[in-house]
């Protein structure tokens, strides 16, 4: 079985992105399952294109993408992505540039794609998996509309039009400690527990699609 899992580079200013720091402790091969690690770039048009490539390039039997979401205290499994990039925030009072400067406000992601699509990885147990580890995991019913959810929308579009066989969804996940000039909400995961929560996830998934 292979896994693409991808992790984000930093972003906003700033100088580390968790869940780029959780594919560098991921090793090639867990339990039998090889796992095909990539840090996506922090930008609308070349995350969708590099998502795209590696889905075509490696033929993944499942895609799980890990984004940062500093505003969270726990880990967020991601039930839908919706057609949509924004980067207004909710109260209308900031916008926030991707890496490469792009800055859509209501744009859709597809043209031909649905109006949202859902993950079809098994949420509910991957969360009683995470559980059992003691690490705080919820379901989250919104990926926001920066590119996050763009990545994980790409994916179940590509899914949806090309690839049936293929399982894919988004986690999110909290700020490191370290990151304290980022944490204005005092949130934070140890790396390792990401870390643990992810290989849990990867474990669940392969004994379900086996």
């Amino acid at each position: 079985m292979k896994i693409l899992i991808t992790g984000f580079e930093p972003f906003n200013k700033s100088n580390i992105n968790p869940s780029g720091e959780i594919i560098k402790k991921l090793p090639e091969e867990l339990e039998g399952i090889t796992l095909i690690r990539e840090i996506l770039p922090v930008e609308f048009k070349r995350a969708s294109i590099t998502i795209k490539e590696l889905m075509k390039l490696h033929q993944p039997d499942v895609v799980l993408s890990i984004g940062q979401a500093g505003n969270r205290p726990e880990i967020c499994i991601e039930r839908v992505a919706i057609n949509l990039d924004c980067v207004r925030s909710s109260d209308g009072s900031r916008e926030l540039p991707d890496n490469g400067g792009d800055m859509p406000v209501d744009v859709k992601i597809k043209e031909d794609g649905e109006n949202a699509y859902f993950t079809n990885l098994p949420v509910w147990d991957l969360i009683k998996k995470v559980k059992e580890k003691d690490i705080a995991v919820a379901v989250s019913y919104s990926a926001g509309s920066f590119v996050c959810n763009h990545v994980m929308y790409t994916a179940l579009y590509e899914v949806d039009k090309y690839y049936p066989n293929i399982s894919a969804g988004f986690v999110h996940v909290p700020f490191l400690p370290i990151q304290k000039e980022d944490n204005k909400k005092g949130y934070f995961m140890e790396l390792k527990d990401m870390v643990t929560a992810i290989q849990e996830m990867i474990a669940a998934i392969a004994k379900i699609k086996s």
